[in-house]
């Protein structure tokens, strides 16, 4: 573990925005703070070493400092009050650094924050647009998904095909393309999240398949509103599960 008033190797560089190998550095720095957290050596309810301390800690600027913060805050690991700092609200499961390096945390975030505003509109259109063929298409990813988890297992294959199959849905390419171009980092933050999840089945697997039946009968119903609220509201959930473990 760490000491908290030691100083790391400075990740700041010229332009002061990533580390030479094309990381930002409000992400290295925001994966190593949730690694301190893990690590208890900022506890649930600490409070963080103010912003300069943290920026001479790892020598970068303070608008790096904040905006890791802000991904912090995001993310609910932690809160801010006005005048006093900002404190930790919650530990993450460590379970979760068998499944992802701490470097991939802050992408894998953002990523669920992208696919939050993609495939929210996405579902909203399936449910104007899809054929009736597209319907049974999704109704049967939906069955696969059902099998995988008698199978007890992660399903990872059918989780992606079934928002691919909403993303057809909508008669616009430009959605699918994209799912498929960011395929990778989408499979890789289910995987995260599936992984995580298997370790508590009782609770995360009925959860995510409500969510994904609720996705599935708003667009088979036609209601464009509710199949965004229930894309939103998964994606979200899955968003949080990523921490929680």
């Amino acid at each position: 573990m760490r000491s908290s008033t030691q100083k790391t190797t400075p990740v700041d560089s010229p332009g002061g925005r990533s580390d030479g190998k094309g990381q930002k550095l409000s992400d290295r720095v925001y994966g190593d703070i949730v690694d301190r957290i893990i690590q208890r050596e900022f506890g649930e309810g600490d409070r963080l070493p103010s912003e300069e301390q943290l920026a001479t800690h790892y020598g970068v600027s303070r608008p790096i400092i904040r905006e890791a913060l802000a991904r912090l805050r995001d993310d609910a690991l932690i809160r801010s009050q006005r005048g006093s700092g900002s404190f930790v609200q919650r530990r993450p499961d460590r379970a979760m650094l068998e499944f992802a390096p701490l470097e991939s945390l802050a992408d894998i975030q953002r990523c669920f924050e992208f696919r939050i505003a993609v495939e929210t509109e996405a579902a909203r259109l399936a449910a104007a647009k899809a054929t009736e063929e597209e319907r049974v298409a999704l109704t049967q990813a939906l069955a696969l998904l059902e099998q995988r988890i008698r199978d007890n297992a992660l399903g990872v294959d059918a989780d992606f095909s079934f928002h691919l199959c909403i993303a057809h849905a909508t008669h616009n390419r430009f959605f699918s393309d994209t799912l498929l171009s960011l395929q990778a980092a989408i499979t890789y933050g289910q995987n995260l999240a599936r992984g995580l999840g298997l370790r508590r089945p009782e609770h995360h697997v009925p959860e995510v398949q409500v969510e994904h039946r609720n996705i599935h009968d708003a667009i088979l119903a036609g209601d464009a509103e509710r199949a965004a609220h229930c894309m939103q509201h998964h994606l979200s959930n899955s968003r949080r599960r990523v921490f929680e473990g």
